[in-house]
């Protein structure tokens, strides 16, 4: 758990320097120039990530359950990752109506994610992922609201519907191909066995 713990303080640590250390991260942009800031940071969260899947494989199944929860979670968790999918892809797209009622629909996406495992999951290494990750959202939440209102960045506006469109239809096809191959191929479990 430890390594997990670890792997996490990295994860969310470097995706946190904005928020907790603004100074670093603009001396560092004008020490390096943004393109290479950007490389770096990328590079490291590529890093962090495959540190922090290792380490939530190696925690897996270590220390039991907490809790079981019932079936119907499990049903619950499916149907909330593809309105999350949906939310992730409009968060990459220009503002349809999803983007610009969501305003971060990104985040929206990732705190549905994590709610929505921690109701099919009662591992402890579950939990402790899935709530470190919720309380990241929340946090990065909150900055966005406080940047929006020092004027650093502005919300989406909207664009046209066919995005929304688009967001549904690449949303769900994300969801499928993680339903049926991707997430049992990277996790080790199939979200479809219950």
């Amino acid at each position: 758990m430890q390594l997990l713990i670890l792997s996490l303080i990295l994860f969310i640590g470097l995706h946190l320097i904005r928020v907790v250390v603004p100074d670093f991260r603009r001396s560092m942009i004008e020490k390096l120039g943004k393109p290479v800031w950007g490389a770096v940071h990328g590079i490291l969260s590529i890093v962090t990530l495959l540190f922090l899947a290792y380490a939530f494989n190696e925690a897996r199944g270590m220390y039991g359950t907490l809790y079981n929860p019932p079936i119907w979670m499990a049903h619950i968790t499916l149907t909330l990752m593809l309105i999350a999918m949906i939310c992730l892809v409009a968060g990459f797209l220009p503002a349809g109506h999803i983007r610009a009622k969501l305003k971060f629909p990104l985040l929206v996406a990732i705190k549905i994610w994590a709610l929505s495992h921690l109701l099919a999951n009662g591992e402890p290494e579950a939990i402790v992922l899935f709530v470190a990750f919720l309380a990241w959202a929340v946090l990065l939440r909150i900055s966005m609201k406080q940047r929006l209102r020092n004027g650093e960045i502005k919300l989406p506006v909207f664009v046209s519907a066919k995005y929304d469109l688009y967001a549904v239809v690449i949303g769900a096809v994300l969801w499928a191909v993680i339903l049926f191959k991707l997430h049992e191929l990277v996790i080790g479990v199939s979200p479809l066995v219950m």
